[in-house]
């Protein structure tokens, strides 16, 4: 029988959804723990509630079906894109409606940005600064201001049709997570399918992401933030669209575009270098990057990544193969390499999950450090409040992301790892030698730790006994960072050779001139000294202990030597029985939740840093003559070389403004600050006794309740060890958390 051209077509045709997979229903949304059998069952104590909330979204223990999991997931990233499209939608609604962003435009220096005004229902309106411009509310530090001018974005009306985008975007998200699971539902090979996933993201999401953003950049940012910066008014400036369709509008910002296409089909780069540009350093008139050279960078990315999109071989016989590459890795002593790793992460979404944690993370710090160094939207620089934000929210957000793959990655290691699989690969290999890793990481650790606080116990030691002489300072026994130092000469020198038309250095912090706008210091040269140095090694210490923690939680989350059968006890259990001692507080989940603190530790102390060292040595004013008067006067160097001196001269000096703010418009701030603090406090009767002295408490009042035979239907049970410290550790970050925000707001606000 002959084949025709169609049906031999057809059968090259793979089917990647099933249909109408699972009926439409609300019959669950009423029958809480549906998806437990246990659970379905109802409360009959009050640990129904833990479980309930611990097993939700723990779909590995709902189905044994990866297929059904992968939806379940897909589906659930819908929802969180709807959540997303509609809170950018209410920041730019509060934009529209509730903000002062057209005064703000016309002086961004000395008005302060508001997107909220308070009622007044019970005096709550004493809130409500005066932030100039004539407007009353609440002042924001979030730097949506900023990245609208960045945007071009020059009016009210704009952001209010932004806002509706967003909405409409929500509303398509929750479809797609609808549509998706219930009427075309991937299939398994189609969640595996790597090299497609690849294609698609490099060239689709960053590769088309860049390539959009760059052409609005081009087409719509860059002549009106040129025409801006010239002091033309907001009202007077064309429409963006004006700037899309009339190429001769165009032709006067940016003489190029008179000459369409040509250059570009000719090869003739170089002609648009109006509007693409490479000059470095910062814009003098915003104190931000040039938008132009950010265009530029965009565009080159764009073209790097649909590049990079056209690299994995799918229905072609071209191109890489994911588990070619994977299985080729090996080298001299790595024994199988990287054999196996291709399954893992096609089957485990936990290690998957690991991973991209663990990059985003270390990209979110990356872009807290960049936000400063590279201040990238105009006027954000020199909007301190703003700046302390952003850096604080991104060291945040990294921390708990990295502690987040370790704790992901740990429950690869129970639920999903095949010590079979993995014979002799390079993850088995780090297993078999995970004792002399920890054990070098353990003694890092102490040396560290010793040597660190060393040098503060020794200066104040020395400063108590009135030995200035005999201190690490700069003035007296000198512990300059010389590898520090010159990194950021040869960064300040390299642009020179690597970049000769560029106008100026990279970043200001490694050196060069000092960046003012409106008399205020947007950037200047970062110096580093003694001071840095040493709280560089309390940085190298508390992110040591925290790899610690977390590492040994992954390397040993299926098996230790006191526990050889870890792996059958699970992810999170408080001890195995009461007869078998040394197995109490030892699980991966035990490791997270001690990891947590040390994160907090870690980003608290570099949040610290980075406050105190800006007030002190770069942000601040600078007159005529160009003589410089910085926040603190400088003070970091001499003063935080000793404990004494953090406590008294960073947190007791700049925690005034939060202390006395009572009556003032930051009064929520001094609120918060009490709240906070109560709340972390509370954390530590959980913490010290495991469940918060609750157990006497609960028997006694069920006691009390049985006697009068007045008892609840659900019985109250007091909280396991491990609910014990889940809600430490909560109220510890959230008291934590609160607190140092409470203390940087009404600080930053007050000398911005």
């Amino acid at each position: 029988m002959a084949i025709s051209s169609t049906e031999r077509r057809s059968k090259n045709v793979q089917v990647f959804v099933e249909k109408d997979a699972v009926e439409t229903s609300f019959a669950k949304w009423a029958q809480p723990g549906h998806f437990s059998r246990t659970l379905a069952k109802g409360p009959k104590t009050t640990t129904w509630i833990w479980n309930l909330h611990a097993d939700a979204h723990d779909f590995d223990s709902q189905t044994n079906s990866l297929e059904e999991v992968s939806r379940k997931i897909f589906s659930a990233h819908f929802g969180q894109l709807a959540v997303i499209f509609l809170w950018i939608s209410g920041m730019h609604f509060h934009g529209a409606y509730f903000s002062n962003y057209s005064a703000w435009l016309t002086d961004p220096i000395s008005i302060k940005q508001s997107s909220q005004v308070v009622w007044p229902i019970v005096g709550q309106e004493i809130l409500n600064a005066d932030v100039g411009g004539n407007f009353q509310g609440v002042q924001t530090t979030s730097g949506w201001f900023q990245m609208w001018r960045a945007e071009g974005i020059t009016s009210e009306v704009e952001l209010y049709w932004t806002a509706i985008g967003g909405l409409i975007m929500s509303a398509i998200m929750l479809f797609a997570g609808w549509f998706h699971y219930h009427k075309a539902a991937p299939k398994l090979e189609w969640f595996q399918n790597a090299e497609s996933m690849m294609n698609h993201h490099l060239a689709g999401l960053l590769g088309l992401g860049c390539l959009s953003w760059s052409g609005h950049q081009i087409h719509i940012a860059l002549p009106i933030n040129k025409l801006l910066d010239a002091g033309v008014s907001p009202q007077e400036i064309p429409l963006p669209h004006e700037f899309l369709i009339n190429r001769d509008l165009m032709a006067q910002l940016y003489p190029s575009f008179s000459k369409g296409l040509a250059p570009f089909f000719g090869g003739n780069w170089g002609e648009y270098s109006d509007f693409l540009t490479f000059k470095g350093g910062l814009n003098p008139v915003t104190g931000g990057l040039w938008l132009s050279d950010i265009a530029h960078h965009h565009l080159a990315l764009s073209v790097l990544f649909i590049v990079a999109g056209h690299m994995y071989r799918t229905n072609w016989g071209i191109g890489h193969n994911m588990k070619e590459i994977l299985e080729a890795h090996k080298g001299p002593f790595t024994g199988e390499g990287h054999k196996g790793l291709y399954e893992i992460l096609t089957t485990s979404w936990h290690a998957q999950l690991a991973i991209n944690l663990a990059m985003m993370g270390s990209l979110s710090i990356i872009v807290a450090h960049h936000m400063y160094a590279m201040p990238p939207y105009p006027y954000i620089a020199t909007d301190y409040a703003t700046q302390l934000s952003l850096f604080t929210h991104h060291m945040w957000i990294g921390g708990f992301c990295v502690v987040g793959g370790a704790a992901h990655g740990a429950i690869f290691m129970v639920r999903d790892y095949t010590p079979a699989n993995n014979y002799n690969n390079l993850l088995d290999r780090v297993l078999r030698h995970r004792d002399a890793i920890i054990s070098h990481l353990n003694w890092v650790c102490i040396f560290l730790g010793c040597h660190a606080f060393g040098f503060y116990i020794h200066n104040d030691t020395m400063r108590a006994l009135g030995r200035p002489q005999d201190m690490f300072s700069d003035k007296a026994i000198q512990l300059q960072p010389i590898f520090a130092q010159w990194i950021q000469n040869i960064h300040l020198l390299a642009p020179g050779t690597t970049a000769p038309n560029a106008l100026a250095t990279t970043s200001y912090a490694f050196g060069g001139d000092v960046v003012e706008v409106g008399g205020k210091i947007a950037m200047m040269p970062i110096k580093l000294g003694t001071a840095d140095f040493m709280v560089h090694h309390i940085h190298a210490f508390t992110i040591h202990v925290t790899v610690l923690i977390l590492l040994k939680g992954v390397l040993y989350a299926r098996s230790s030597k006191l526990i050889p059968d870890k792996a059958n006890l699970g992810f999170r259990f408080p001890c195995d029985g009461p007869g078998r001692g040394g197995t109490c507080q030892s699980s991966s989940w035990d490791h997270v939740f001690l990891g947590l603190f040390w994160m907090y530790n870690s980003i608290s102390v570099v949040i610290f840093h980075f406050s105190w060292k800006m007030q002190s040595d770069v942000w601040g004013t600078i007159t005529q003559d160009g003589s410089i008067s910085h926040i603190t006067g400088g003070n970091f160097a001499q003063s935080s070389i000793t404990i004494n001196g953090w406590l008294r001269d960073f947190l007791w000096s700049q925690a005034s403004q939060v202390i006395q703010s009572y009556g003032s418009a930051s009064s929520a701030y001094g609120l918060i600050f009490l709240g906070a603090h109560f709340i972390w406090a509370f954390s530590l009767m959980f913490l010290f006794s495991g469940r918060g002295y609750w157990q006497e408490l609960i028997e006694s009042i069920v006691w009390a309740h049985n006697k009068l035979n007045f008892a609840p239907t659900i019985q109250p049970r007091a909280l396991s060890i491990t609910q014990g410290r889940a809600v430490g550790l909560a109220h510890y970050l959230l008291g934590g958390i609160g607190t140092t925000w409470s203390f940087f707001l009404a600080r930053a606000i007050s000398i911005t």
